[in-house]
């Protein structure tokens, strides 16, 4: 094996077909119950691995090698063994931060405000950093920032929804109104089924730049690529 995905249950991913687009190398799906994940990485037959929920905390020990990146965010969602020596990288921060620009969403200077507190808040806040936000709120179902607070953050410029809230089977759902935020200049959504989530028709009914998380998800795999390549790829 060459490349693959690492997961406990892998069902449909569009990442098999487009490491294979981006670079034509072997690609392949890993569902791998949690008790042979240490032993994967004892081998070290795999020249590259995406790593996927939930073992994107469980693979940092297991790596000779953190990338400063993935370990400020927590998360490693790519392998790439050099010479038998397993370096752990985070590319979600680089879909995310190519996500922002391909909409036209600039987060410098401005005060922006995360749904969510998982994973992906965690990349999105190291994003929104690396980006120049100069305030980040974190919210979730409970804490000082909840749902019930928002109204103290009607300044924030960018929104980024990190929940699943509005992903298919539960299409016409919002984590939150728009209206709620009369200042935004932009509108992020990782959802990316349906491509067009209830959050995201609010703001273009409004002419706020907003995108799906389809360019992000499509981005972190160009990423990984590169890294597992060691190429420059368009």
């Amino acid at each position: 094996m060459e490349y693959g995905l690492l997961g406990e249950k892998l069902g449909h991913s569009f990442s098999p077909q487009l490491h294979r687009a981006l670079a034509g190398y072997d690609y392949r799906l890993l569902p791998t119950p949690r008790e042979e994940v240490e032993e994967l990485f004892r081998r070290r037959d795999f020249r590259g691995l995406n790593v996927t929920i939930p073992y994107k905390q469980t693979v940092i020990p297991l790596c000779d090698e953190i990338d400063p990146r993935a370990s400020a965010i927590g998360a490693v969602n790519t392998v790439v063994n050099r010479g038998g020596r397993l370096t752990g990288y985070n590319t979600d921060i680089d879909g995310l931060i190519y996500l922002a620009k391909r909409a036209g969403v600039d987060m410098a200077g401005k005060k922006v405000v995360i749904l969510g507190s998982g994973g992906t808040s965690r990349t999105a806040q190291a994003a929104a950093r690396e980006l120049g936000a100069v305030e980040i709120v974190v919210v979730s179902r409970r804490g000082e920032d909840n749902y019930e607070t928002l109204p103290r953050h009607a300044d924030a410029g960018v929104l980024i929804n990190t929940t699943p809230v509005g992903m298919y089977p539960g299409c016409g759902e919002a984590p939150v109104k728009i209206s709620l935020f009369p200042r935004l200049t932009g509108v992020l959504d990782v959802v990316y089924n349906p491509l067009r989530t209830a959050l995201l028709m609010e703001a273009e009914e409004r002419g706020i730049p907003a995108s799906c998380g389809l360019p992000m998800l499509a981005a972190q795999a160009w990423r990984a690529a590169e890294l597992f390549t060691g190429e420059d790829i368009p």
